[in-house]
């Protein structure tokens, strides 16, 4: 037996045939000339392969159930029909003579080159640009597209990574599991991968060495992929299909065992999530991401169209607390009319509240479009900004929310700074919630992105609990100066995790916010502590040296999480 460890990003357990991503693309001969075949005639060609190429994405974006899988399909299949970079092929086949796939290979290579030189959300984009590079050059090829294997009986599948729209048209009734040997847990493979249910592990060095075939046992929690699975391992499968088959639904009620209230809400960015986490017995929503109003237009919307998405999804939440991020532009969700996409490092650039700054307005005419909607709805709104560093951003803000009547005003906590003065913050803003995706980005100096530093960015690094400590001790501070009860949450991927989430309570966090699919299994957890082992079992976290030590030795404790396999 062969034992891989890799980063745990959706829990579950499995075992199949390993099956891996076919070979890329390989690249054409350089210099690859044209052959009988006119300049204008291979430009054309390659005009009606890029069509081709488009018009099956978008058909399966159409054909996508979910939303994020379609918004990737969506956003892939415009690059494929991206002018700038079709003109660039053309001049190449015009000007050099390049037969069209390989002019095609060298615009989008150099294309994808500038991107990864940006860094942050930028060089992520160069993945996609490559996926798109691959399927432009199958299609003049006259070759299959990249993509998911198709297979009768289903499968655990395997890559170095996958590219946005592979993971976007998986089909979780024959993928079993996903482990890719690169990827972060930010990563799409991540992200989709937890909105499915889907078991998977990111980051598993080696597992491209196994051979298709090999039969394998897949721990989505653990991160441990095992050959030759035997009777412990078909046992651990069976106790984690028994334990779901179980395990109750959520029943509305964060709760811990001595009867302290943790309300768990979910994280939303449309009226069809909202609907959804509705149904699934959230409490409210933590998180309400605005951008699905603002991505993929050239232009602002109105404050009109603004109102109206709001509305629908406050109204699923009536007489409860809905969480409205204002609009976080920049860095990984660039903006034509709001951000400047050549900035050398976006992800510590302009993004966020930060944009007002350089395009004054856009926030105003948000936070109107919030209070309209507020206005319309009997949910109980609040309101955030996001990339806070200093006090006086968040007295300006509170202040902006005020002028448009806003009631509730808050700031989320990304960075060190903000966690560090949050006692300064919190005199001019009523609550804070912890995005620990970016928290534990800038806190560790790590891309997260990268799977090369999937250990560093992890939110169970003791220091990024140390940043949720300070946060909780700085709210208590302001409270005792008087500035009134001032609530912290969690809105980041870290409340998702079950023991994690234990932690986070313990360090003194009010609430959590997660996706629809995690609020049962973390109720279930956070059932099985008083706040005293809660708070005992976060020191113990904190008091480790690494994340993978702190993760150990507080699942250690909670032997609750092998009874519901997790």
């Amino acid at each position: 037996m062969r034992t891989l460890t890799g980063v745990g990003v959706c829990a579950g357990r499995v075992i199949g045939e390993l099956v891996s991503m076919p070979a890329p693309v390989a690249e054409p001969a350089a210099g690859l000339a044209l052959r009988d075949e006119a300049p204008e005639d291979a430009v054309a060609r390659l005009q009606e392969a890029a069509a081709e190429v488009k018009a099956e994405l978008k058909r399966r974006a159409e054909a996508a159930t979910e939303k994020d899988a379609a918004d990737v399909l969506k956003s892939t299949a415009l690059m494929a029909g991206d002018r700038a970079l079709l003109k660039n092929a053309g001049k190449l086949i015009t000007d050099r003579g390049l037969a069209p796939e390989r002019a095609l290979w060298e615009a989008a290579s150099a294309y994808a080159e500038q991107m990864r030189a940006l860094g942050g959300y930028m060089a992520e984009r160069a993945a996609d640009i490559e996926d798109v590079r691959a399927r432009l050059v199958a299609r003049l090829r006259g070759l299959p597209m990249p993509g998911i294997p198709e297979r009768e009986t289903p499968f655990v599948l395997t890559a170095e990574d996958l590219a946005p729209a592979d993971t976007a048209t998986l089909d979780p009734a024959k993928v079993l599991a996903l482990v890719t040997s690169a990827g972060g847990p930010q990563s799409h493979t991540a992200i989709l991968a937890r909105n499915l249910g889907l078991p998977a592990i990111v980051a598993a060095r080696g597992v491209e060495e196994l051979a298709d075939g090999t039969e394998v046992f897949v721990d989505g929690a653990t991160g441990e992929v095992r050959t030759e699975p035997g009777a412990e391992e078909r046992e651990l499968v069976a106790s984690w299909e028994r334990a779901a088959a179980a395990r109750s639904d959520f029943d509305g009620r964060g709760v811990l065992a001595d009867g302290t209230e943790v309300p768990l809400y979910a994280n939303v960015g449309t009226a069809e999530d909202a609907r959804t986490a509705a149904a699934a017995g959230a409490q409210g929503v933590g998180l309400l991401r605005t951008e699905f109003c603002f991505l993929g237009r050239g232009e602002e919307p109105s404050v009109e169209e603004q109102v109206e998405q709001y509305t629908a999804i406050f109204a699923a939440f009536e007489e409860k607390k809905v969480v409205v991020r204002t609009l976080d532009a920049g860095a990984d969700k660039p903006l034509p009319f709001l951000t400047d996409t050549a900035e050398p490092n976006p992800a510590l650039g302009v993004r966020g509240y930060r944009t007002d700054r350089s395009v004054p307005g856009v926030l105003a005419r948000q936070l109107e479009a919030i209070a309209r909607a507020d206005e319309a709805t009997a949910a109980e709104v609040w309101v955030m900004a996001p990339m806070i560093s200093a006090a006086e951003e968040a007295r300006d803000f509170a202040a902006m929310a005020a002028t448009a009547g806003l009631r509730v005003p808050g700031v989320m906590v990304e960075t060190p700074s903000a966690a560090v003065t949050a006692d300064q913050i919190l005199r001019h803003v009523e609550f804070v919630s912890l995005g620990t995706n970016d928290l534990t980005q800038y806190t560790m100096a790590a891309d997260r992105m990268l799977g090369s530093l999937a250990e560093l960015n992890n939110p169970w690094q003791p220091a990024v609990l140390r940043m949720v400590r300070l946060t909780v001790e700085g709210a208590r501070r302001a409270e005792a100066e008087g500035a009134g009860r001032r609530n912290v949450g969690v809105c980041g991927e870290a409340a998702a995790d079950p023991a994690l989430a234990v932690v986070l309570v313990g360090l003194g966090v009010h609430t959590l916010s997660m996706s629809p699919r995690a609020l049962s299994p973390v109720a279930a957890v956070l059932r099985s502590v008083d706040l005293a082992t809660a708070r005992s079992l976060a020191e113990l976290a904190v008091e480790q040296a690494t994340a993978a030590e702190a993760a150990a030795a507080v699942r250690a404790e909670l032997p609750v999480l092998a009874e519901l396999g997790l």
